[in-house]
């Protein structure tokens, strides 16, 4: 015969486990990261739909003929590109909301917006090392038993 797990120890067991899964343990992808300034409107994506000020646009390295659209990417600054900034990350990361495919010739693989980039990095900077992920949020359903 099974023992019944106690309810607290049941309790606890399902906050981790939930926890886990909502937590990506996937390392995020190398990139560049660069800036562009408002007016953010017409997108690639929204067209004159206002989006905020928390958006990117992606590079040909992940726009894939615009299935990049509404996809949101946590990036994070891992070093300098120049000599003109030689320490820009700030040690956090951002949240950015895909709305634009960069422009040809774009520097970045990912071209954030100013506000953005400034969460994550001296502007002065220009260009920066970073590290990108795609943020996938995670739903449960969980049945009763």
């Amino acid at each position: 015969m099974a023992m019944a797990m106690p309810k607290a120890a049941s309790l606890f067991a399902l906050a981790v486990a939930l926890v886990l899964a909502m937590v990506s343990l996937v390392a995020g992808a190398p990139g560049f990261a660069t800036f562009y300034t408002p007016s953010y409107t017409p997108s690639a994506c929204y067209g004159y739909e206002d989006q905020g000020t928390m958006i990117a646009a992606a590079s040909d390295a992940f726009w894939n003929g615009g299935e990049a659209c509404g996809h949101r990417y946590v990036v994070k600054c891992k070093g300098a590109t120049n000599e003109g900034v030689p320490h820009p990350c700030t040690g956090r990361s951002v949240t950015v909301k895909i709305v634009d495919l960069c422009p040809a010739g774009c520097a970045g693989t990912i071209d954030l917006s100013q506000e953005a980039f400034a969460i994550i990095a001296n502007p002065d900077a220009g260009k920066v090392k970073v590290e990108y992920r795609r943020y996938v949020r995670h739903t449960f359903n969980l049945l009763a038993s």
